[in-house]
């Protein structure tokens, strides 16, 4: 069967967007958060801590069920969001949302443990020629932890590739709309499309494998430096 002649596109094209731009929202969130909580010890920190890294560890479906109570019609936020023409259920946005949720833990991790690792010593020096908190980031934090923050980027955005469960309840599994690969995958396996199942599966696998490997390679290159 011809790849060509299959709706891959629709939902491989929509799985790039929403992986990539809930990569993006993640990381800028996690940036925050690991900037703030890299080097800080205590009962708070880690609370914080834990919570970042809760949806780790939390069942998709859970994820996706406290989305729903969150920005969902009924929910805490969903007349608010309702009331400017936002609506994350059934949309492709929340399915960006279920996915920054998701991988989230993975950017921070990565990050903070990259920013940790930072000679401090540097950072003070710059503090006692004047320079602000973000020129300090900006110049020299980030710099210095680049391959190890480009590295949990990538593992996030493949992460992000495969998201199902939450994005499932937040998003749902409209063909051409909110399908994304994973769900395309599902849809085909229970319709009994084997054939599309498996080029689905291939492909996405084929891709999982092209990430995975660029972040080992930026890995492996930031032990040897």
């Amino acid at each position: 069967m011809d790849p060509f002649e299959l709706s891959i596109w629709p939902p491989l094209l929509l799985s790039l967007r929403v992986a990539a731009l809930g990569t993006l929202c993640a990381f800028i969130l996690a940036s925050f958060l690991a900037l703030f909580l890299k080097r800080r010890t205590g009962p708070l920190p880690s609370i914080l801590d834990a919570c970042c890294t809760l949806p780790l560890v939390l069942p998709p479906t859970v994820l996706g069920y406290y989305l729903i109570l969150l920005v969902g019609r009924n929910g805490l936020l969903g007349p608010s969001l309702a009331k400017i023409g936002i609506n994350l259920i059934f949309s492709w946005e929340g399915a960006v949302v279920a996915a920054s949720l998701v991988i989230f833990p993975l950017i921070y991790k990565a990050e903070r443990a990259a920013l940790a690792q930072v000679d401090q010593r540097l950072e003070d020096a710059a503090r006692t020629l004047g320079a602000s908190e973000l020129r300090i980031f900006l110049t020299i934090s980030f710099p210095l932890a680049f391959k190890g923050i480009v590295a949990g980027l990538i593992l996030a955005f493949a992460r992000g590739m495969g998201e199902f469960g939450a994005t499932l309840m937040i998003a749902g599994n409209i063909p051409g709309k909110t399908q994304t690969l994973s769900l395309a995958i599902y849809a085909a396996f229970q319709a009994g499309q084997d054939d599309e199942a498996t080029i689905l599966v291939i492909v996405t696998s084929l891709l999982c494998v092209v990430f995975l490997g660029t972040a080992e390679l930026l890995l492996h290159r930031k032990s040897c430096a």
